[in-house]
């Protein structure tokens, strides 16, 4: 695999390796190949027993050893196939084989077909993130920490608001992928150029019947030189990604010691160094960053490829048949060890609320201020804090007593009014109302995907047995 990929890992990519092996590819091909014969015949274009003869064709009856010496002597990638399955007919369905199209209208086909099962898979990982993510969310709504902008504090949130800010990304996300697979998943049966050159009007209806057959689109204009779908995808899967990527980066350094407010789960017996004995590294996360930042420069390549001119390039393709399969790979790493992240992710609580109070009370200077605005107004109340942040920061005095030694504010708030106003968990505005809503969001949409997958799993299983 082109991905960080370790191939004695033991994460479970739920079949995703068979998916995109070269076994399943050639299943693929022939299983393309099958409908379009089938709906070649169902429009009159070839006869109904040849199509029958093409369509019984097993993978078990191509011989892949005679394809590979074929391919060795005419350089073709996909001729020796087509060789191989006219051997695997009779010689009246042979004469029909690949009838009235070219090698990418199987090959882009078959790799938009592979696309949406891999996507499919994709979309249950999703549906137990969402999961995870929901509960994490609401078990920690009222978990109080600090909210930092610029690498600094800056006013209290809780744990809880920061994960729905991950569901709320992954919601759209999710929504994205689902909308564009209209467009993403589609047949291509136009042959040489797009034109239907070889077959003529009825050429649109047989598109129709193998899209229909294999549960996919069908395209408007079936040209070589159109890769927009594809990028598309592998947009879209960069952006998925990037949510991952931001928990990721957040796990790797709110883990370190000096914030300590958060962990991967630990096995005893890994080995973080092989020199230090005590360390122990975020090591799902930091798969979930190097998988995702290789992602993102997939789009860039094919943005340049796409723009190939005439009606089709094969430098084009062989590109795209590349960045395709990588980018549903790195996916497919991201999410595998995302799922357990966020299953796993450790929350240490009680740093968490130390680390919020590091400044004691100082994060809340905002409240403080806004109190104060109502008796003497905003401005002069913003001068006012200003003023006394100050004095902590550039003099190191003690946030809670620079306050009470004001006489000002000691006449407008009592000493108990004012230590409540600088306390972290007074000031977390709707984040615990934002982690609730999210979190329930979250379990709803996990429920309703996991329910929408079983639903097109049963209604695939019925139409598969409907075809055999």
């Amino acid at each position: 695999m082109r991905a960080f990929y370790d191939s004695k890992s033991k994460l479970d990519d739920r079949g995703i390796k068979r998916l995109l092996s070269e076994p399943f590819k050639y299943e693929t091909w022939l299983k393309v190949e099958s409908a379009l014969a089938l709906s070649q015949a169902e429009e009159g274009f070839i006869p109904i027993e040849a199509a029958k003869g093409i369509g019984a064709v097993r993978f078990e009856d191509l011989d892949l050893k005679e394809m590979d010496r074929i391919k060795e002597k005419v350089g073709h990638g996909f001729v020796p196939f087509v060789k191989v399955l006219v051997k695997a007919c009779s010689e009246e369905s042979g004469k029909y084989v690949h009838y009235g199209v070219t090698t990418q209208n199987i090959q882009q086909t078959s790799q938009l077909y592979i696309a949406k099962q891999v996507n499919s898979v994709f979309k249950s990982f999703l549906a137990d993130i969402l999961e995870n993510l929901g509960r994490l969310a609401h078990d920690h709504a009222d978990t109080v920490m600090a909210g930092r902008t610029h690498g600094r504090h800056a006013i209290p949130i809780t744990y809880g608001y920061k994960v729905s800010v991950w569901i709320s990304e992954l919601m759209n996300t999710l929504e994205r992928l689902e909308e564009s697979e209209k467009r993403v998943f589609v047949a291509m049966m136009g042959g040489a150029v797009g034109g239907f050159n070889s077959t003529g009007l009825v050429g649109r209806k047989i598109q129709n019947r193998v899209a229909h057959k294999l549960g996919m689109g069908s395209m408007d204009v079936p040209s070589r030189n159109m890769s927009q779908m594809k990028l598309e995808y592998l947009m879209n899967l960069s952006l998925l990604c990037n949510t991952f990527h931001k928990m990721a980066e957040e796990v790797y350094y709110t883990g370190v010691e000096e914030f300590s407010e958060v962990s991967e789960s630990f096995t005893p017996g890994t080995i973080g160094s092989s020199t230090m004995p005590q360390k122990i590294n975020p090591k799902l996360a930091k798969g979930i960053i190097a998988n995702s930042q290789k992602l993102y420069s997939l789009p860039s390549v094919g943005l340049y490829s796409a723009v190939r001119m005439f009606e089709g390039d094969s430098s084009s393709y062989m590109l795209f048949d590349g960045i395709m399969e990588e980018g549903l790979q790195l996916t497919t790493e991201v999410l595998i060890r995302a799922e357990e992240l966020s299953r796993t992710l450790r929350i240490n609580k009680e740093r968490m609320l130390k680390n919020v109070n590091l400044n004691k009370g100082l994060d809340n200077s905002e409240l403080v201020m806004m109190n104060v605005a109502e008796r003497i107004g905003k401005d002069r109340a913003h001068e006012l804090m200003y003023e006394k942040a100050m004095k902590v920061e550039l003099e190191g005095k003690d946030y809670y007593d620079v306050l009470t030694e004001d006489e000002m504010l000691t006449s407008m708030f009592t000493a108990d009014e004012l230590k409540s106003m600088i306390d972290p968990a007074n000031y977390t505005g709707l984040c615990s109302v934002l982690a609730e809503e999210m979190a329930q969001k979250a379990l709803k949409g996990a429920k309703d995907l996991k329910e929408k997958l079983e639903s097109e799993k049963k209604n695939g299983d019925t139409e598969a047995a409907a075809g055999e």
